[in-house]
């Protein structure tokens, strides 16, 4: 993983596309299973908003944004309205001898991956997303060079 900070923190980066099996199982590149380290489990997490996707980051990952919840109060309703609906969502999932993992049927209905569309593997580097192909290149379209500039200044790089 290189020197330094990318020692500790996993950097995913590329994009891959794969099929869903005949059990509905996905394989995970082999070059993203090292980066998530142990243990070898990630969240799989669905969007929200308009954007209809699934978000994977390893348990180490969010272990570090979980810091966050313990600092909610309990008296802070939103906070605790959000993560009791996200975590009945959510899945931890580990992948088999193979590198596969089998998401819930809601959560590949949420991001309308089938067999058929297949799944474009995204990185974000602090994970990945796993987005039908067709709506990835929707959303893909609509983004500009000056639409990726605002949002570079957005995040600060």
């Amino acid at each position: 993983m290189g020197q330094g900070a990318a020692d500790t923190v996993p950097y995913f980066c590329g994009q891959y596309r794969h099929q869903l099996d005949p059990k509905l199982r996905l394989t995970i590149p082999a070059e993203w299973r090292e980066k998530v380290g142990t243990p070898a489990q990630f969240f799989i997490v669905p969007s929200v908003g308009e954007q209809r996707l699934l978000y994977a980051y390893p348990a180490r990952v969010m272990s570090v944004k979980f810091r966050n919840i313990h600092n909610l109060s309990m008296a802070d309703a939103k906070g605790r309205t959000y993560l009791r609906i996200m975590g009945a969502r959510s899945e931890l999932v580990g992948w088999d001898s193979q590198g596969r993992i089998r998401i819930r049927d809601d959560l590949l209905a949420h991001a309308g991956l089938t067999r058929d569309s297949g799944v474009l593997l995204v990185g974000n580097f602090e994970g990945f997303e796993l987005w039908n192909p067709e709506r990835w290149a929707a959303f893909a379209a609509g983004i500009d060079d000056q639409g990726l500039l605002e949002a570079s200044q957005y995040v600060g790089v």
